[in-house]
């Protein structure tokens, strides 16, 4: 499989970073773009940096290049990731708003049909985010706030992540053990 994973300026990168470790396990091609906030949000929560992330890809793009195989529709990926995905990301792909490589890929997946799946990570949420979500939704995007669970009784911060990131992995239908799942 083929997957886009997108990082955006929301707190949140743990998530991205858990979510390319399990993926890279199948030995899946991963593509990432990583917006300027997120470069800098990246080293603050986790420690590491984008060449530590980039490490882990088949494919590095810059977010300002809309020159590169994500900004068309007839770029081969099975589904894209926006994780963390901030309230100004989430409102440009609701709105059409293809102004960086990373909303430009979005809306490709979008009048593709394509999967999308947005990692929104902000709370409270105010009215026009939630009209963002219904008009992302509505478009085909799958919005996956990141609010964990609790009848896996998680016990670590790595628990509530990795529920998460097995939500996002469900979405992709790929199979993991990141919690025990209802049966």
């Amino acid at each position: 499989m083929k997957y886009l994973v997108c990082m955006t300026g929301a707190s949140g990168s743990i998530y991205a970073l858990r979510l390319l470790d399990e993926l890279q396990k199948n030995k899946d091609e991963l593509h990432l773009i990583v917006s300027e906030s997120a470069k800098e949000i990246l080293p603050f929560e986790t420690g590491k940096s984008i060449e530590d992330v980039s490490s882990l890809v088949t494919a590095v793009y810059e977010n300002t290049d809309l020159f590169v195989g994500p900004a068309s529709g007839s770029f081969p990926i099975d589904a894209m990731v926006v994780v963390p995905c901030s309230l100004k990301t989430l409102s440009a792909i609701a709105n059409g708003y293809g102004d960086t490589l990373i909303t430009r890929a979005a809306t490709c997946r979008l009048k593709e049909g394509k999967p999308l799946i947005l990692v929104p990570r902000e709370t409270p949420l105010d009215l026009p985010s939630l009209k963002n979500m219904v008009l992302a939704r509505e478009a085909g995007a799958t919005i996956l706030p990141a609010m964990p669970g609790f009848y896996h009784k998680p016990k670590t911060i790595d628990d509530l992540v990795n529920f998460i990131v097995g939500k996002i992995l469900d979405q992709l239908d790929v199979q993991h053990s990141l919690f025990k799942q209802w049966e």
